[in-house]
């Protein structure tokens, strides 16, 4: 049985050329690239080769990336830094109540510490509606957080439609790109955005590093303390061999990218497609027309998340679902919750399957073909 991987959006295989790239640097660059001697300098030339790179990739300054160990991290940063830094001039914090936990939790954290957090609803398709963002700014809003392209539903947001009504607010705006990046254009300057999230699993890199820009004269503290790394911004040694990887990934992934894109398409037509010639009845979470090429989250009706990922993994499919599985109870997708009310069916009887550089015609084909037999079977 040949398992096939339906399940980039969680983390995706490192291209052959990172690795080609990253083991060097694992045998003879250990020097701190803190350091002023020749193996320190060694390092620090991989790094500030890097920044370059990456920041050249989404149009910015070299001065502006700051390396993290992740879009978690990166996006905790971007929250409850610029939160803090900026408490003198307001309390309020806007975001969405279907972004990624590590938003969701860091502004549970600054209402824990007094800060006042509105969370906007979506609409049915998984839109936020950029009139919505601008009834609840206040004078005392200092940070606005959307996530540009959702993890579970691949609805792409109007950040540019955003970032522009925020141009004459003080409010700094941040935008978790995580599942953006690579699959559509991330440039900071036509997003009119502040602060952008970054994680290079998401992008066939290693795991373990991202980077978070910020943009000159952003307001921000730190977070972790004892080193003045990262212009003191993120203290700590940094992983050289990862901070290669993501070089590699993120050159890798401009170069490809459209390639990568007509590939993908092609990838989640052909899914569809096989799925409707077999007549399996599902319907498509969110505007198919607003979503990017990598993923697709369908609802099968009359189904269970835990008993179809269950089946699906024996046959040899990894896909995934927002919903939280425990022993014998399913909490639902909180984005789904969101979308269509916490008691509708479609939050959990739904899968996300998210296609990439693990995939080909024939596997996306014999997948979908599974998928269906497995449908059949269990209606």
């Amino acid at each position: 049985m040949n398992a096939i991987y339906l399940d980039h959006a969680a983390t995706t295989p490192m291209h052959p050329a990172v690795i080609e790239a990253m083991t060097p640097v694992y045998h003879e660059v250990f020097g701190n690239p803190s350091s002023v001697h020749q193996f320190g300098r060694k390092a620090r030339r991989i790094l500030d080769e890097a920044r370059r790179s990456v920041a050249d990739q989404i149009g910015t300054s070299d001065k502006e990336i700051v390396f993290t160990s992740g879009g978690t991290e990166a996006d905790n940063l971007a929250l409850i830094g610029t939160a803090f830094a900026n408490k003198d001039k307001g309390n309020h914090i806007i975001t969405t109540s279907m972004e990624h936990h590590a938003t969701l939790h860091a502004a549970q954290y600054l209402e824990e510490n007094g800060f006042d957090v509105t969370y906007l609803k979506p609409d049915s398709n998984g839109l936020i509606a950029s009139e919505d963002v601008k009834m609840a700014l206040t004078d005392q809003t200092i940070v606005v957080s959307i996530m540009m392209v959702n993890n579970e539903t691949g609805m792409i947001q109007p950040i540019s439609e955003i970032g522009e009504l925020l141009q004459e607010h003080q409010a700094y705006f941040h935008t978790d790109a995580v599942q953006a990046f690579g699959t559509i254009e991330v440039k900071v300057e036509a997003l009119n955005v502040d602060l952008l999230s970054i994680s290079g699993h998401k992008i066939n890199g290693p795991k373990g590093i991202g980077f978070l820009y910020i943009k000159e004269g952003t307001l921000i503290n730190t977070l972790q303390f004892g080193g003045e790394q990262e212009r003191k911004r993120r203290p700590g040694t940094e992983n050289v061999p990862a901070v290669k990887g993501l070089q590699v990934a993120v050159e890798r992934m401009a170069e490809e990218m459209e390639e990568r894109k007509d590939s993908y398409q092609n990838y989640k037509h052909l899914f569809l497609h096989t799925l409707k010639e077999r007549e399996v009845p599902f319907t498509v979470n969110g505007d198919p027309d607003k979503m990017v090429d990598t993923i697709v989250n369908l609802s099968f009706p009359g189904m269970n998340v835990e008993t179809l990922l269950t089946n699906f993994d024996l046959s040899g499919i990894a896909a995934s679902s927002g919903s939280a599985c425990t022993a014998g109870s399913v909490e639902p997708s909180h984005v789904l919750s969101e979308m269509y009310g916490s008691g509708d069916p479609r939050t959990t009887n739904s899968i996300r399957f998210s296609f990439g550089m693990a995939n080909t015609e024939e596997n996306v084909k014999e997948a979908a073909e599974k998928v269906a037999s497995i449908i059949h079977r269990l209606m």
